[in-house]
């Protein structure tokens, strides 16, 4: 089982269909194909940068594609009901049984309310997850409707995650329009997420940084 085929599986495809629609419901910003799309091939390249296995990248990206599969059954506990419902969906392919119990405890552990850093594919996923702060997440409504995790994630113009391997620095680089969200805004939304992240660094043997306009914050 690659990536490639997960990615192209219908009941993944259609788990995190459904599991999009009823956050769009809730008021969630968006929890797509796309997002996932991201998340795969970020935490994929975070590993590559820190000199893991290609087979490391590899389980990185489908744990990365399914992580938020839980979402079709429930936000509350997503994580969880998404490790089991990948373990009964990967449960009959050729990976191995390292391998899936791997991508299993993975997105199990990437929800900051329960989970955390346990190894490196679990460590690359939480970074790649909780850095995804962008724009257009935001889903397409009236901005008065806005709550303050849109207002968060639309005030982010700029992003970009950037992996320096001589210092072995982790960094999230990220433009902020203060006029849409306020510094305290952001950091009240997702200082935990970023210490999450901070805490997934250590464990691959790199320093976390966030740099917003400019200037280091954590």
């Amino acid at each position: 089982m690659t990536y490639k085929e997960i990615k192209n599986n219908e009941e993944v495809k259609e788990l995190l269909r459904k599991g999009n629609e009823a956050l769009g419901v809730l008021g969630y910003t968006d929890h797509s194909e796309a997002h996932c799309v991201m998340v795969a091939q970020r935490a994929a390249y975070v590993l590559k940068k820190l000199g893991y296995s290609e087979q490391e990248q590899e389980i990185a990206k489908i744990a990365g594609y399914m992580h938020d599969i839980g979402n079709a059954v429930n936000r509350k506990n997503h994580a969880e009901y998404g490790a089991i419902l990948a373990n009964e969906l990967l449960k009959n392919t050729d990976l191995s049984v390292k391998d899936r119990v791997q991508i299993v405890s993975a997105i199990g552990n990437h929800d900051e309310s329960t989970g955390g850093a346990k190894d490196v594919i679990s460590a690359a996923l939480i970074i790649a997850d909780k850095t995804d702060v962008r724009r257009n997440r935001v889903r397409l409504k009236d901005k008065s409707a806005y709550d303050m995790h849109d207002r968060v994630n639309y005030a982010v113009t700029e992003s970009s995650l950037k992996v320096n391997v001589e210092k072995k620095v982790i960094s999230l680089n990220l433009q902020i329009d203060e006029s849409i969200c306020t510094m305290y805004e952001y950091f009240d939304i997702f200082l935990g997420r970023m210490m999450m992240c901070r805490g997934a660094a250590e464990l691959l043997g790199a320093k976390f940084k966030l740099t917003a306009n400019g200037s280091k914050v954590l």
